[in-house]
């Protein structure tokens, strides 16, 4: 008599981005490999999609996590295609693509041709009030400054002020890049956060020069003669990417609103894993994939594995909000001729940004309404995280007045607060998750934001290769 071989069995801990593009790529890898893989999905809350959370209110469409990803980043954009999606994606309103600093409480435009932090028009950057003269020579200095080739890691504040100087990172780069990652630039980690940047020294000798070249070789306009857009969207908000991959994955293997309480580990034993509810249920699983904050993660394994608990706990998290505002066109004097404004550290200012939503992106509220979504919180000013709401209006407000002459009262406003969901990547990061990652015994998978990319594209693309990596441990398969 043929005996069947055992299915094995997966258990994926959260159910953000990066859990479900785990579950999804698992179930569809096992599907191409005809291989049988039972998983099951456990998320503690009520909702599936973690940070990314859409609501559609009175004709807005309001964001109360990320808005958008990076177009260069492809693993998103591909995810959405796969899921049917590919007529929903949307770039930005690129006409009115200005981003403004806040300097000495007047907004002033970016300099046109600067990326990210590195100009790359001439003319642009010398008219720009932004930067002093001394500034401005300062930063033309990269272009003689020797490269640095060790690889070793450094603060972004550290980086910048080598190669462009302090002027550039207060009014630039610690707005604009710790702002991406709602973090400190003198703690956050170059290698970890911006890469690229250390790349473009240690082949061009210069940020400039390398700038410039990537400008020179970047792919052609499409068809319509403009740019292709850096950041994509969903027309309906960036909840349709969640509901799709839950609309793709198996019901029965869902189990929301059900916390995942410990994890226990028995080499000798098959399945090798006990998953423990809270309600008392176990899951017994071959692999475990702990897509949770890494706190959470060092919660569930800290009983039997210490070193990778206590490794986890290093990873800091920091706190942030947004408020978003909605208003009558006819109201709001101020030109909204761009994205919004970054607010440098310096200017000691009650929030971090502003986003001018419906100008940055199309659908995003009804006709005659315009809606901006301001950002608090974070290492800068932890405390607003603890206004009650009433007060938080009022400070906001308070500052859009100052800032932009806004007087009238919003027609509606959305806050979230997103506690301890802000992962840092301080000096040393890669390092430190590679150490992570091998204290895990066979079978037990980190991902998520905490380790290898904040992003939506980076937290797909982990819960790829999650994926990818339980079914060669559990049937060999799963390196195309």
């Amino acid at each position: 008599m043929t005996v069947s071989p055992r299915i094995p069995h997966v258990v994926i801990i959260g159910g953000g981005i990066a859990g479900l593009s785990t579950a999804y790529y698992l179930q569809k890898e096992a599907e191409e490999a005809r291989r049988p893989v039972s998983y099951r999905l456990v998320e503690g809350t009520g909702r599936l999609g973690g940070k990314i959370c859409t609501d559609h209110v009175e004709g807005f469409i309001i964001e109360g996590g990320p808005d958008s990803f990076l177009a260069q980043k492809p693993w998103a954009a591909q995810l959405a295609r796969e899921l049917g999606l590919g007529d929903r994606l949307m770039g930005t309103n690129d006409e009115r693509h200005s981003v403004f600093v806040l300097q000495k409480g007047r907004l002033v435009p970016l300099p046109d041709g600067v990326m990210l932090i590195v100009p790359t028009k001439f003319m642009p950057f010398v008219l720009s009030p932004l930067i002093s003269p001394l500034g401005k020579l300062r930063m033309a200095m990269d272009l003689f400054i020797p490269p640095r080739r060790d690889g070793r890691d450094e603060t972004l504040a550290d980086f910048i002020r080598r190669r462009l100087g302090s002027e550039a990172l207060d009014k630039i780069a610690e707005p604009l890049m710790s702002g991406i990652h709602n973090a400190e630039s003198d703690r956050q980690s170059i290698l970890a956060t911006f890469p690229r940047f250390r790349a473009l020294e240690e082949r061009y000798g210069s940020l400039i020069r390398g700038m410039l070249a990537a400008r020179r070789h970047r792919p052609p306009s499409p068809s319509n003669g403009r740019a292709a857009s850096v950041f994509l969207t969903l027309r309906g908000g960036m909840a349709e990417l969640v509901n799709a991959l839950e609309r793709a994955l198996d019901p029965a293997a869902l189990i929301v609103g059900r916390r995942a309480e410990a994890i226990t580990y028995e080499p000798s034993s098959t399945p090798p894993y006990r998953v423990h509810l809270a309600d008392g249920e176990v899951l017994a699983a071959d692999a475990v994939v702990l897509a949770v904050p890494a706190y959470v993660a060092a919660s569930l394994v800290a009983h039997w594995a210490p070193d990778l608990a206590a490794g986890l706990e290093t990873i800091r998290y920091v706190s942030t909000g947004t408020l978003s505002l909605a208003y009558r066109q006819e109201e709001i004097e101020h030109p909204l001729d761009g994205f919004g404004f970054v607010i440098p550290k310096s200017e000691g200012r009650r929030i971090n940004a502003c986003t001018w939503t419906s100008i940055k992106f199309a659908h995003r509220a009804p006709e005659g309404h315009v809606l901006l979504r301001v950002f608090f919180g974070g290492s800068r000013r932890p405390e607003m995280m603890e206004l009650p709401d009433d007060a938080l209006r009022r400070v906001v407000q308070e500052e859009l007045r100052e800032i932009m002459g806004i007087t009238a009262q919003p027609v509606l406003t959305r806050i979230y607060r997103w506690h301890r969901a802000n992962p840092q990547y301080d000096v040393g990061h890669l390092d430190r998750v590679a150490r992570l990652e091998a204290l895990c015994p066979p079978g037990l998978h980190l991902t998520g934001s905490a380790y290898r990319g904040v992003g939506i594209p980076d937290c797909v693309r982990q819960g790829q290769e999650a994926a990818r990596a339980v079914m060669r441990e559990l049937i060999g398969g799963g390196d195309q």
